[in-house]
């Protein structure tokens, strides 16, 4: 059997899936719950493969494939073809290239250092050229283009997936993850845009959160003052979990299903349902403890509350960002189109009733991973990956940086107000008004709800899905004449870190907080513990 491999390399973990180039039929599938790199977000990654190393970020990313490939069964040495697809970020560290001008917005930084532009065009070239994967020899790597900066290959997925070339109707599509790449159209213009969301729309930086996956709560809906979640079983379809007490936690009814956290749209839905029954008034939950439970002993806590508002927050105001620069109204949105695992799994009624799809919305879909979806389509055919060049060169002049944009800034701080400091709505509107913004309403009662697949890979194989909870990556060094003290071990909030009697230190890089973090650098007593000293461990 021809094999060839497609994954997805997201932020916020990777999809792969083993492909027969004869038939083009799918063999098997693995995800991990984490990317490999160190930070729960791409500026975390980003910060990582800066400050220590752009060879660090690769080997970390390289060594999480290889175990990946391992996972599906492929000897890289056998393989034929390999697709990639993915955010500018990833793609590039993947590959080894610089990315120094990803990590400056303004033009003058960039002349300043003397940051020269990458060129991220589609291109096939020998896997053996990726330090790492040399014995890969009689295999090529296809790559498909970015549009611009942070904008890139997914987020050209994204647009082709939701027939955005096609059509002319003013629409906007987002994919629901860490980066938020959204793109609205409007006059047979494209202006594309990434909100920087963060993880809380994959589960991660809440406290029980996990990307979808198997045993973990995906949906919540009231049943009388109880909350009956729903839960994802191992071929990721729902299935009826426990109906709880959200204010102490007591089961009231056993489901099918346990669970061990809880997803990003798991945690939209109990939002929308904790607001709509006033268990939730913003910005605080309103039980005696602070604390909704859910079963398992999962709970949703104010600070979850927080992270999951900035969330919604980034991604309305990339929203209104968008429809500002195309000079439309927020109204105006009628049609959305929703991708990736929150995408998919999300409520689509819910989300809108929160905020997360324009609020005059009649009509949208939910198309699944479009980015796993391409890196297929390229795999297996050659004019596919040239056809999206071309679509990327027509649409480079409209993007729109939110980084330095104007009305982002304003908007997302009417947000921030409105999630976490309580301001009303009448007052966000008030104020949207008066810095001459796009204006939101009240969310429409027609809505017209298209799931076009009923999981974000509607096709895993006949091999079946593989959950890689271990990403297999590890940082590695030596502290010499370490005191043990194992402060560092200790300060650690995911126990990413040990460290034995010689002071070898072994981080899991998939479970390290990276530059968000650092309580391991700065607890050391004797700054002995320093980063830069850090090796990939294995390379």
């Amino acid at each position: 059997m021809r094999i060839g491999v497609a994954i997805d390399l997201g932020t916020s973990g990777f999809r792969a899936q083993k492909i027969d180039l004869e038939s083009g039929k799918i063999k098997k599938t693995v995800i991990t719950l984490r990317n490999p790199l160190p930070g729960a977000n791409v500026m975390d990654h980003l910060d990582f493969a800066i400050h220590y190393g752009l060879d660090k970020a690769h080997g970390l990313s390289v060594a999480a494939v290889k175990n990946i490939l391992t996972e599906l069964g492929v000897n890289p040495a056998e393989m034929e073809k390999f697709s990639i697809c993915g955010n500018p970020i990833q793609l590039s560290i993947f590959q080894g290239i610089p990315i120094d001008d990803l990590a400056y917005a303004g033009e003058r930084k960039k002349q300043k250092y003397n940051i020269e532009e990458q060129n991220r065009d589609a291109r096939i070239i020998s896997m053996a050229e990726i330090v790492g994967f040399e014995e890969a020899t009689n295999c090529k790597l296809f790559v498909p283009p970015s549009i611009k900066h942070e904008v890139g290959a997914d987020a050209l997925a994204l647009i082709v997936k939701a027939g955005m070339i096609e059509h002319n109707e003013i629409a906007i599509a987002t994919d629901y993850g860490t980066n938020a790449e959204m793109a609205l159209k409007s006059n047979g213009i494209i202006y594309t845009g990434s909100a920087a969301a963060g993880p809380a729309l994959e589960g991660q930086e809440i406290e029980y959160g996990s990307i979808a996956s198997p045993h973990t709560i995906c949906d919540v809906e009231f049943e009388g003052e109880n909350l009956r979640c729903y839960v994802l079983d191992k071929g990721m379809k729902t299935a009826t979990g426990d109906l709880v007490n959200p204010k102490t936690g007591e089961v009231i009814e056993k489901g099918e299903f346990t669970a061990k956290g809880i997803t990003g749209t798991g945690v939209i839905a109990l939002i929308e349902a904790g607001m709509r029954n006033k268990l939730i008034v913003l910005p605080k939950i309103q039980t005696p403890e602070g604390i909704i439970h859910l079963q398992d002993g999962i709970k949703f806590t104010d600070k979850d509350l927080i992270a999951a508002g900035r969330a919604i927050g980034a991604l309305r105001a990339g929203h209104i960002t968008l429809c500002t620069a195309a000079g439309i109204e927020m109204e105006d949105l009628k049609i959305a189109h929703m991708s990736g695992a929150a995408g998919t799994y999300m409520d689509a009624a819910k989300a809108h009733h929160v905020g997360m799809i324009p609020y005059n919305a009649h009509y949208v879909s939910q198309i699944g991973n479009t980015s796993l979806s391409v890196a297929r389509e390229i795999l297996l055919s050659e004019d596919r990956l040239w056809e999206l060049q071309a679509i990327a060169k027509e649409i480079l002049g409209t993007h729109v940086m939110f980084a330095t944009s104007e009305a982002f800034k304003e908007a997302y701080l009417l947000e921030l107000a409105y999630w976490n400091e309580g301001m009303a709505f009448k007052m966000l509107q008030k104020f949207q008004k008066k810095k001459k913004l796009p204006i939101i309403d009240e969310p429409s009662a027609i809505l017209e709800i298209d799931r076009q697949v009923e999981r974000d890979i509607p096709d895993i194989g006949e091999e079946g899905l593989e959950v890689l909870e271990k990403v297999g990556t590890y940082l590695t060094m030596v502290i010499e004449d370490c005191e043990g003290c194992h402060k560092c071990v200790k300060v650690c909030p995911n126990g990413a870190l040990r460290i034995d009697d010689k002071g070898t230190v072994k981080i899991r890089t998939d479970l390290c907080d990276g530059a968000n973090c650092q309580r391991c650098l700065h607890a050391c007593p004797d700054d002995r513990f320093k980063w830069e000293n850090l090796k990939v461990a294995g390379i």
